[in-house]
């Protein structure tokens, strides 16, 4: 399966297939330099795959570390100058080979690195399906989460799906959030079908058809990003869940799609006090509870630090807290919440997650 971008310039296919690696060639061969830039569990799962890479290109391997441990700033401070070390041109190209923070990571390096040089994502996990397209790169700040960073697109999305074969569960229900949340931004119709695909652990775990899912959910997106690269505007539904999901996964360090699909269900109890709509919250908890989310460490919350921490969200304004909330399956709307709004919705969170 294959996509690509249909901005007015500037565009990159993306590759969604078994042993896709294999079509990494054309996109490489002109570079004079090549740096894989590789997550280390990846690298100890599937180094002898990617030997051709530094074989056949003799490109500089650099294995980092998983998740966001490698999003700081201290961190990118030592990579980018045992880079600027290695005499690299211009006419150099990043491979980011990992999940999403592998993704973010790689591509803010390109994107600063003498003023700018090319990336390609190669995406290992479900997660990165999300944050691979789009060009959002950065890393984290004290304040919080992808506050340093830039739009920068990616030359190519190479999706081998063969990399998905080696996820643990904890990852796979990671990955899960985002391509749900895809599902709700759709309609109806689009969630009813992935909640009957995906309906125990067990079908999850198989990824049954997990192509189609992951196939629809990047075309979902780029629907929206086609319209609105820079987030001025309709990008900003694709935060649906972040503002407080977001919050929760820096606060507690937790997998980023499993705090998601938390700030998904906060999302739902806001709009129905806000919006006034009739969500099923219980439905949706026990949903989650069937697919084995971890969800107990809600009674650790606190308010008041996370409220501390929605308030650095990008999306907001001089006027507070803005959240994507959903009017219905496929209506998204950005909205001010009001802080008692956003208290109150806490509370009832609680309330379920103590059921």
């Amino acid at each position: 399966m294959k996509l690509e971008t249909t901005y007015q310039s500037n565009n990159y296919p993306i590759i969604v297939e078994h042993n896709a690696i294999q079509q990494l060639h054309p996109f490489v061969q002109s570079y004079k330099d090549i740096v894989l830039v590789v997550d280390a569990k990846v690298e100890e799962q599937w180094g002898e795959t990617l030997d051709f890479i530094t074989s056949e290109y003799d490109a500089h391997k650099l294995v980092i570390p998983s998740g966001e441990a490698t999003k700081t700033l201290a961190y990118y401070n030592e990579i980018i100058e045992e880079l600027l070390s290695k005499n690299l041109t211009r006419n150099t190209c990043l491979l980011a080979v990992g999940g999403g923070a592998t993704g973010d990571f790689t591509g803010f390096l390109a994107a600063t690195l003498l003023r700018g040089v090319d990336f390609i994502q190669i995406p290992t996990t479900i997660l990165a399906h999300d944050s691979s397209v789009g060009g959002k790169v950065g890393i984290n700040s004290k304040h919080g989460k992808n506050l340093i960073g830039a739009f920068y697109r990616p030359k190519a999305v190479i999706y081998d799906l063969n990399f998905l074969s080696t996820l643990p569960y904890s990852e796979i229900i990671s990955g899960y959030a985002e391509v749900y949340k895809h599902a709700l931004l759709n309609d109806s119709h689009a969630v009813q079908t992935i909640e009957q695909q995906y309906n125990s652990r067990q079908r999850l775990s198989d990824l049954v058809d997990i192509e189609t899912y992951i196939y629809n959910g990047i075309n979902t997106k780029l629907n929206i990003i086609i319209q609105d690269e820079k987030e001025n505007n309709v990008r900003k539904h694709l935060n649906l869940g972040h503002t407080f999901g977001h919050a929760v996964e820096y606060k507690f360090k937790i997998p980023h799609g499993h705090a998601i699909m938390i700030g998904l269900i906060y999302q739902f109890i806001v709009s129905n006090i806000n919006l006034n709509t009739t969500f099923d919250i219980q439905r949706f908890i026990n949903y989650l509870h069937i697919l084995d989310y971890p969800l107990t460490l809600i009674s650790d919350f606190d308010f008041d630090s996370l409220y501390q921490l929605m308030l650095s969200d990008k999306k907001n304004d001089d006027a507070g807290v803005q959240m994507v909330l959903l009017q219905n399956y496929g209506q998204p709307i950005v909205q001010h919440v009001d802080k008692t709004v956003l208290k109150q919705a806490f509370h009832e969170l609680q309330t379920y997650f103590k059921k």
